[in-house]
């Protein structure tokens, strides 16, 4: 598979007027280097690389990509033509399937998981790598159905009083061929304005490639900053799916927000004191937080899966204003139990996802490669404490919500904390300990 780099954007918001933002130094290299040498590592030899504002200043320094041990062709735009256009120059050019970078991130992706997954879907025109991060409000959001399928884009600024799920394109994606038929030849376009909703009005398929793994952009000095801490400190090359990786469980229910009768609408959400703060910090970390809850509600006919979706949008939103996320969000819709006015009869089953059965578990391990030995799952029920049991995990009592009084399961956890806070600054200090 070809490369793609689109590297013509100015520094200027950096600070640097003299070199283009893709040859802005971290720790020492530029960022345009970090992404060849990725792209090296996994076999991608034949590199694009799409430049205009001071071009000589790269081609000065990767030459024709032999020292890195790649090969690298230019592409130098007359006119900037924005993320859309400059690839559209590309056609007939590229006729297979491609990968694209943006010039400006710093990441580490298992690019082989990527390309398996884009081949096993069929029918599509392109697949975005897409994440959660820890500034939504500005960040152009997706909207995605239950197959992994883009359905709608949503470009910042947000409206008020709207909720989406904190789920952003990442800039970072493979495309077929076929994207050049829907760019306009030497017109500045950019994918995530333009292109991209065209192509849902077209009914052409977009499918997602959701991942923790690490990619940053350097867009402001804050970022830059930021992303210069996670290169020296190795934090970039740690949170790569080639290795297993350490994840806080948290039920939803009195962990997040507040116990009490079902939660049935966004209205009736509430997070409790302080949770952002402490989810913000297991997001600084090098553990996933992983929501893991059986909603029993939607089987009873109380509420439906659309409006657990909307309360779950509500609660990624309100995270993400102050700057937290969660990885994932595992559910189970099932009760085992007949006899609600309104249930769903093909949910009243006995399933292997409802806690403290362990499916969820299982699907959440295999889609970010978890390392259960090293993992805690935290809750306020006897249910929770014996999910992490059966699970192989160390298990978190919180005195909030339930505090293990629900008396379902006669088992005692490892720990016990009076708060989500203490329990998140056990774990790190633990964590921290034991390097």
């Amino acid at each position: 598979m070809k490369l793609v780099i689109i590297a013509g954007g100015r520094g200027i918001r950096l600070g640097f007027s003299s070199i283009p933002k893709s040859m802005v130094l971290v720790d020492g290299k530029p960022t345009l280097q970090y992404q060849i040498e990725l792209a090296k590592r996994y076999g991608i030899t034949d590199i694009y690389i799409l430049i205009g504002f001071l071009a000589q200043v790269v081609i000065d320094y990767f030459g024709n990509g032999e020292r890195f041990g790649v090969k690298i062709n230019y592409i130098i735009e007359q006119k900037p033509l924005g993320t859309a256009g400059s690839v559209r120059q590309l056609e007939g050019i590229i006729k297979e399937k491609f990968i694209v970078f943006y010039g400006d991130t710093i990441l580490d992706i298992n690019l082989k998981k990527m390309i398996l997954v884009d081949l096993n879907f069929s029918n599509h025109i392109a697949t975005l790598f897409v994440h959660p991060n820890d500034h939504p409000y500005d960040s152009d959001l997706i909207e995605v159905d239950d197959v992994g399928q883009i359905i709608a884009f949503h470009s910042k600024p947000h409206p008020k009083n709207k909720y989406f799920n904190n789920l952003v394109n990442a800039a970072l994606y493979i495309f077929s061929s076929e994207i050049f038929k829907y760019i306009k030849e030497n017109e500045n376009s950019d994918f995530g304005k333009d292109i991209f909703p065209l192509l849902i009005q077209k009914n052409k398929k977009i499918k997602i490639y959701k991942s923790a793994e690490y990619i940053k952009d350097i867009g402001t000095p804050e970022r830059l900053k930021e992303v210069s801490i996670d290169v020296k400190s190795g934090k970039i090359f740690k949170l790569n799916k080639e290795f297993k990786r350490k994840a806080i469980f948290l039920d939803r229910d009195g962990v997040i927000n507040e116990e009490g009768k079902v939660v049935s609408t966004p209205e009736e959400f509430k997070l409790l004191r302080d949770i952002p703060k402490s989810i913000r910090k297991i997001n600084k970390s090098e553990y996933l937080a992983i929501i893991i809850t059986n909603q029993p509600g939607i089987a009873k006919g109380f509420h439906s899966f659309n409006s657990l979706n909307n309360i779950h949008r509500k609660m990624e939103h309100l995270l993400g204003k102050d700057g937290a996320y969660v990885d994932g969000i595992y559910f189970c819709p099932h009760h085992p139990e007949k006899g609600f006015v309104g249930e769903i009869n093909e949910l009243k089953i006995n399933c292997d996802c409802r806690k403290p059965n362990v499916g969820m578990i299982k699907k959440a391990v295999t889609d970010f490669n978890i390392d259960l030995r090293n993992s805690y799952f935290l809750g306020d029920t006897t249910r929770d404490i014996q999910t992490a049991k059966n699970s192989g995990i160390k298990s978190v009592l919180l005195k909030t919500g339930y505090a293990g009084l629900d008396n379902k399961f006669d088992i005692k956890p490892d720990y016990e904390f009076d708060s989500l806070d203490k329990a998140i600054n056990f774990i790190l200090e633990k964590s921290y300990d034991n390097k």
